[in-house]
């Protein structure tokens, strides 16, 4: 069956990419951002404890839809299933990790950076795309080139995408949602600076172009 993350766009424009190096952090950052109006949260397994965070805003903030990133392998895709993730986001695309999440009916968002890799997605039956690291491959221009030969497919660009630069992503045809982790910054995380947490996330609501 042909898995389908295109759900996720229609909760906002903007998905966080959320590195977290405490579990005491997870819940309360969720409901931060939730209290903002962003819905949909992408913990990467960046961090040994990320599986812990992902568990604990599965149970605690369950209004939230909480994913799983930087799934690079078969094992990282069950792991990140068993935790809670309702959808997985890869930094590329393998089909090994494709087969692992059709397997199991966990939506993967996989990455892409190049033209042969839209196509071994789209091989795959998978049409919604990460494109990353989008300011460092090409940008918008990329972008725009890749909807020449790819009308049937949309973008979620990440990496190097800010405030400043998001509306000008979001204003592409091709482009449905982006990723950013200007929503959770470090410093207001270490803070507990939740109330900073929840304004990124209400400006954030508002960036479509």
């Amino acid at each position: 069956m042909t898995m389908n993350t295109l759900d996720l766009i229609t909760y906002g424009p903007v998905i966080p990419v959320i590195v977290l190096h405490r579990v005491e952090d997870a819940v309360p950052l969720a409901r931060a951002l939730v209290e903002g109006g962003v819905r949909v949260l992408e913990v990467t397994l960046r961090t040994t404890l990320a599986l812990r965070c992902i568990e604990a805003i599965a149970r605690d903030v369950p209004e939230a839809i909480v994913g799983a990133g930087t799934v690079r392998s078969a094992d990282d895709a069950l792991a990140a299933g068993d935790a809670g993730s309702r959808f997985a986001v890869s930094p590329g695309y393998t089909s090994a990790v494709g087969t692992a999440c059709r397997d199991i009916a966990l939506p993967l968002l996989p990455g892409v950076a190049t033209a042969s890799e839209v196509m071994a997605a789209q091989a795959d039956g998978l049409s919604f795309l990460k494109f990353f690291p989008a300011s460092t491959i090409g940008g918008i221009p990329l972008l725009k080139a890749l909807a020449g030969p790819f009308p049937d497919v949309v973008f979620c660009p990440t990496g190097g995408i800010t405030a400043e630069t998001a509306p000008q992503y979001l204003a592409l045809p091709n482009v449905k949602v982006c990723g950013g982790s200007w929503l959770t910054p470090d410093d207001a995380v270490k803070a507990g600076d939740w109330a900073r947490i929840t304004r990124l996330a209400r400006e954030a609501t508002q960036l479509r172009a």
